[in-house]
């Protein structure tokens, strides 16, 4: 098990504004992209998951659907579910109770962001799903480092996002996206940052996994 957490004193907006998107975003989700943002998830879990009893960090998961996705390939895998949006965390720990009970001593739940892991802990893998994309160039690269110091080593870091825009649409519904999500949740990123560039910074190499809608969205694995 892992142990209890205080959560941090002061979160940014962009930490906590999801709160109050987490009853709608996976209905706008899936009415604007389908089942691709799950398949990427899917993707980038199916490649690069590691075998056996692994230590997962899942930080900015949502809403809890990604937990079920793991203890289904790993069902002796310990969790850490770390999330800024007390709401989200809340609908996570719901959803695990009604869907896999048998699981609850596996994950802990803990409200936070990267700055409320322990400078101890060490994960064999840390899951990233569509939340590096929420932040300025200058945050991200802060946020890869500390995740970066938390990987055990040959840890691999699971990766689905938003690809960088190779064609006209992706770059007028990712403006779209920015502009409603600065308005609704209030994120810091204005347009999409450098994500590859933060991940290579820290040292660390992609394999591609696969890419969905149209080229848009994006499944890799970086060690």
């Amino acid at each position: 098990m892992f142990r209890p957490s205080p959560a941090s004193q002061l979160l940014s907006a962009t930490d906590t504004g999801f709160d109050a998107t987490a009853w709608w975003y996976d209905a706008l989700a899936t009415a604007v992209f389908g089942r691709a943002l799950r398949r990427a998830q899917q993707a980038a879990l199916a490649a690069g998951l590691p075998a056996g009893a692994p230590r997962v960090l899942i930080i900015g998961g949502g809403t809890g659907w990604v937990l079920g996705q793991v203890l289904q390939r790993r069902p002796a895998a310990q969790i850490l579910y770390l999330e800024a949006s007390g709401r989200m965390l809340g609908r996570s720990r719901a959803w695990l109770q009604r869907h896999a009970p048998q699981h609850t001593r596996q994950v802990e739940f803990r409200l936070g962001t990267e700055q409320d892991l322990f400078p101890n802990e060490r994960f064999d893998a840390v899951v990233t799903f569509f939340f590096l994309d929420l932040f300025r160039p200058e945050r991200l690269h802060r946020i890869a480092q500390r995740l970066r110091a938390a990987q055990a080593p040959g840890a691999a870091w699971l990766l689905a996002d938003f690809g960088p825009p190779r064609r006209w649409w992706h770059r007028a519904l990712l403006g779209l996206m920015y502009w409603f999500f600065r308005l609704t949740a209030g994120i810091e990123a204005r347009q999409r940052p450098p994500i590859e560039a933060a991940l290579a910074a820290q040292g660390l190499q992609m394999t591609p996994a696969e890419r969905f809608f149209g080229g848009m969205v994006e499944a890799s694995v970086w060690q």
